[in-house]
């Protein structure tokens, strides 16, 4: 699906109670059945799933939302960006939406607020898919922190462009799969000015101390849980799949060849039929 059919289907959602003023959450919700939460991670947003989200939908109810300070949803300078408040809005969205509980599929930071919420509250987190995801001490990884840094909030949008072209194509085992479509999509919202000084925020917020703490309790995360990771990946590598699998009770693992960081465009025929086949076996 190309940028302008995406956003044009992205619905808003104004949430309370995260800070003192409704934050706004962009998000996509299409097809029926038990709920789908996707979460994207870092520089991205949700249309990294743009090419999965259709065959989520034909079986499930598919909801995949910007967090906050990423992609369209709220980007002002008022709030913390970190993985621990990305739970509690995400938290937030579903009780606003009326969902009790969801299946999760997450990438990269997104897996750290899907293993947050697992842990906070588990009966929310029905099962987690997490791809080429944060974990233990394994971020933020170089590129980003130095993005972080507040002087990159001033950096130009063709410098923006460039930087992300580099991580796009770093992160991609298939150079095919950097068509122009996704080049352009998923760098859109980061060449705006807003956008720019958002992205160099959400860096920064990024800290392992927010996935360190849960290393203790994976033993006691007993939700189904696949881990669904590009085995070329030199930011999120494979040994950090085969860790999770090791300390978590009822987990499994999904290698992925001749795919790196960026799952969901790099494979995204393999990780759509793999996620299925994990959620139709949980029947």
């Amino acid at each position: 699906m190309d940028y302008q059919a995406f956003r044009d289907r992205q619905k808003t959602i104004d949430l309370d109670g995260i800070i003192d003023v409704p934050l706004n959450v962009a998000y996509t919700d299409i097809g029926k059945g038990e709920p789908l939460l996707l979460l994207h991670g870092i520089p991205t947003w949700s249309y990294l799933f743009h090419e999965v989200i259709a065959p989520l939908a034909e079986n499930y109810r598919v909801i995949a939302p910007d967090m906050i300070g990423y992609g369209y949803s709220d980007r002002r300078d008022r709030f913390d960006r970190s993985i621990e408040v990305q739970a509690d809005v995400i938290e937030r969205l579903l009780a606003e939406l009326d969902i009790k509980s969801s299946h999760f599929i997450a990438h990269d930071i997104g897996g750290g607020v899907a293993m947050i919420l697992a842990d906070r509250t588990p009966k929310l987190v029905r099962s987690m898919v997490l791809s080429n995801s944060v974990a233990y001490d394994s971020w933020p990884v170089d590129e980003m922190l130095a993005l972080g840094h507040p002087r990159n909030a001033r950096m130009e949008p063709e410098q923006m462009k460039q930087l992300l072209e580099k991580a796009f194509e770093f992160g991609l085992s298939r150079p095919e799969r950097l068509t122009d479509e996704f080049r352009d999509g998923i760098m859109a919202p980061y060449l705006e000015p807003e956008g720019i000084v958002s992205l160099v925020r959400n860096a920064a917020s990024l800290n392992t101390n927010h996935t360190t703490p849960l290393t203790g309790r994976l033993s006691r995360m007993s939700q189904p849980t696949l881990m669904l990771w590009g085995v070329d990946d030199r930011w999120q590598p494979y040994s950090t799949a085969e860790q999770l699998v090791r300390d978590m009770p009822n987990a499994s693992l999904h290698a992925i060849e001749n795919c790196s960081h960026w799952v969901p465009q790099d494979a995204p025929d393999e990780f759509a039929n793999t996620t299925l086949e994990f959620l139709i076996g949980l029947e």
